[in-house]
């Protein structure tokens, strides 16, 4: 049962806000709710509390409550079981850099395993100014190599190119509020290597410096919801005294994934 409710957690829970792992890279505290919609689905939500060094998600599912503390910068991640009265801790995740070390020396590739970046220099894309990366990437026995176009000021990749033919652009379509938050809006256009083509839309806070919203093809929709800008207990990120450690089920996946609502 352990098991089952770790990986449910894992694949839909993080699903929702695992790109909120990065929100170190932005220097304000939050809460919020992660909101996921679906058609045919019913709506996930989960509780969340960003720190500058922590992420902590509060979600219930199956009437199982589960509470999840991410520590990037460490690789380290904690999985509470308030009503057992336990946790499962994993280490050995991706590691990422502060935000102050990233702004001085930004590398796409940071907390990447068995992946090379390259700086090729800079060009202009859409009127804004961006580097040029290659990503090698190595995958089941084969290197794979992309290119790259980011954002200088948003840290976005505003175009990228990969060896299959599949190309993407990333353009800023307006500003608006959203919920009383100043945002800008952006479109992203895909392009598979077949030819087929999708669009998404997405809403990019100027003040947490991240994606809250995100619009994909077939009605998902992801964000964030009563958003609080404050600073977070410590005792939010801290396992409760009595709690007693498990050992983390042989079945869990290690490592996070990259998604929503933030940077795409």
């Amino acid at each position: 049962m352990l098991v089952r409710v770790y990986q449910f957690l894992l694949t839909t829970a993080l699903l929702i806000v695992a790109s909120l792992s990065q929100a170190v890279d932005v220097k304000v505290e939050f809460s919020a709710e992660a909101v996921q919609i679906a058609p045919q689905r019913p709506t996930v939500v989960a509780r969340m509390f960003v720190s500058k060094k922590a992420v902590r998600t509060e979600s219930k599912i199956n009437n199982q409550e589960l509470v999840e503390i991410v520590f990037p910068e460490e690789g380290r991640r904690i999985m509470l079981f308030p009503q057992q009265q336990n946790y499962v801790e994993q280490t050995g995740m991706p590691k990422k850099s502060s935000a102050v070390s990233q702004e001085k020396n930004f590398n796409p590739c940071t907390g990447v395993p068995d992946t090379e970046c390259k700086k090729l220099g800079k060009e202009k894309v859409q009127g804004r100014q961006a580097e040029k990366w290659e990503i090698i990437a190595k995958r089941e026995g084969k290197t794979l190599r992309s290119l790259h176009w980011i954002d200088v000021k948003r840290k976005m990749p505003l175009r990228e190119s990969y060896a299959d033919g599949s190309f993407s652009e990333l353009k800023l379509l307006k500003k608006e509020k959203l919920n009383g938050r100043k945002t800008e809006i952006w479109q992203l256009d895909m392009t598979r290597g077949d030819g087929k083509r999708m669009s998404s839309k997405q809403w990019y806070d100027t003040q947490l410096k991240m994606m809250i919203r995100e619009e994909l093809p077939g009605g998902y929709v992801r964000e964030l919801r009563n958003i609080k800008v404050s600073k977070q207990a410590k005792k939010l990120f801290e396992i409760p005294n009595g709690y007693q450690r498990r050992p983390a089920p042989s079945a869990a996946p290690v490592g996070m994934s990259s998604g929503i609502p933030a940077k795409p």
